[in-house]
């Protein structure tokens, strides 16, 4: 979905950053309690083969609901979700055709052709392109192949205009519409083992985070605080990268490129988003670098509130807007908003999550979709004060019949970031 793309430019952006401002240390040279840590990732159990089977079965029978006679997907979280292949993309065409009837194709460029040989794992019908033609002929041909000449097909959500409207002219009998019934209808709820590996991954996120505030030192820049994190990924076997602002700049949703350092009595908000095995934990944390003032003790009770009224809302059945609404209702009569209006809530207050750090469904005004079983969100309502600080509690959860569970335990205190 989009939001891979937005995933994998947070953390290029902040691996980039913090190799800008601040190199990556020697081991002596990393804060006492990021050298305590030790690989935690041992013993992770992979999405199965037949599990991917299971769900390209799921994808047909949602393809026979919404009329749709195939669906197109190129490199991507849905192609790794159906498939387990991982692909880079470029100019050149790599895609997969999937009919709702008879057995996937996949159109590659002919020079790679051993390589995507080497990892498809899922069909055999695997069609290969030269520099000098056209890859849409190819997946027309496809389509003609299946006696799709004239169908339904849908374009999965992050597919490139550019493709897309190559695949028009050389396929105009065709009609074409989203794919997102499918895509987000077999992503939105996750097995027993996409939960397993969430757990994992937000048990290591909780672990670096806790090392990375314990290092907290006077003086330091958020990109320092950013290299610590990334290093305390680094130890317990995951990939992650953060935002962090201190002070007023800690009101700053996603932090500011303003130039800071920490000093005694400021806020400080980081908010991490690691994967393992290409599943996301996303967990923000507010503490106070010293003593907490009675200001900003109220404002982070207040945000715990509106935390914990999000999750007592999120039951089976309930709208996504409706935990929304509960979280936004603490907060507004406390005297901010109303609505986005800051200081007050300027975000929805949380996001669907897994083989991405956003993905649907969201908790947001308007979005009347029904919490179901096997459904992950964040719970992260936040309370912006521009000129004074912020504080924002991250916690993501995923949807059982009897309710929510929290994959990480809620902040104790503006003192305890961590149970």
């Amino acid at each position: 979905m989009i939001g891979d793309m937005r995933r994998r430019k947070f953390l290029a952006s902040s691996a980039a950053a913090a190799a800008g401002m601040a190199p990556a240390a020697a081991p002596q040279d990393l804060p006492a309690p990021i050298r305590k840590l030790g690989p935690m990732a041992g013993g992770v159990t992979p999405i199965s083969d037949e599990e991917r089977r299971s769900r390209l079965d799921k994808a047909r029978r949602l393809m026979a609901t919404h009329r749709l006679d195939a669906i197109l997907l190129e490199p991507g979280s849905s192609l790794y979700y159906y498939t387990g292949t991982r692909w880079g993309r470029s100019e050149r065409l790599f895609a997969l055709v999937l009919p709702a009837r008879g057995e996937p194709a996949w159109v590659v460029p002919a020079f790679e052709e051993r390589r995507a040989r080497e990892l498809i794992r899922f069909g055999a019908d695997i069609r290969p392109w030269e520099e000098d033609e056209s890859p849409y002929l190819r997946v027309a041909q496809v389509f003609s192949d299946r006696g799709l000449r004239a169908g339904r097909i849908g374009i999965e959500e992050s597919v490139r205009f550019f493709i897309f409207d190559g695949l028009r002219k050389q396929a105009p009998a065709a009609q074409y519409a989203s794919a997102d019934p499918v895509t987000a209808g077999c992503r939105m709820i996750k097995s027993p083992a996409e939960i397993a590996l969430m757990q994992r991954a937000n048990d290591l996120t909780a672990a670096a985070m806790g090392a990375t505030l314990q290092a907290l030192g006077e003086g330091m820049t958020p990109q320092q605080l950013r290299a610590n994190f990334a290093a305390a990924c680094r130890a317990v076997g995951i990939e992650g990268g953060a935002t962090a602002g201190f002070g007023q700049y800690s009101a700053f949703p996603h932090g500011s490129s303003s130039r800071q350092q920490l000093r005694q009595g400021e806020v400080v908000l980081i908010d991490a988003v690691c994967q393992l095995e290409g599943y996301h934990a996303d967990i923000t944390r507010t503490v106070v670098f010293g003593t907490p003032t009675a200001r900003q003790r109220q404002v982070w009770d207040l945000e715990r509130k509106a935390q914990d009224a999000a999750l007592a809302a999120a039951r089976p059945g309930a709208t996504c807007e409706s935990v929304d609404a509960a979280a936004r209702k603490v907060i507004t009569a406390a005297g901010f908003g109303p609505g986005y209006k800051v200081p007050g809530l300027p975000h929805r207050t949380g996001h669907g999550i897994g083989l991405e750090g956003h993905e649907w469904t969201y908790l947001v005004a308007g979005n009347k979709a029904r919490l179901e079983a096997g459904m992950c969100f964040s719970d992260e309502p936040m309370i912006a004060i521009y000129g004074e600080f912020g504080v924002r509690l991250e916690d993501c959860f995923y949807m059982t019949e009897d309710g929510p569970r929290l994959f990480t335990p809620q902040s104790p205190s503006i003192e305890q970031p961590f149970a």
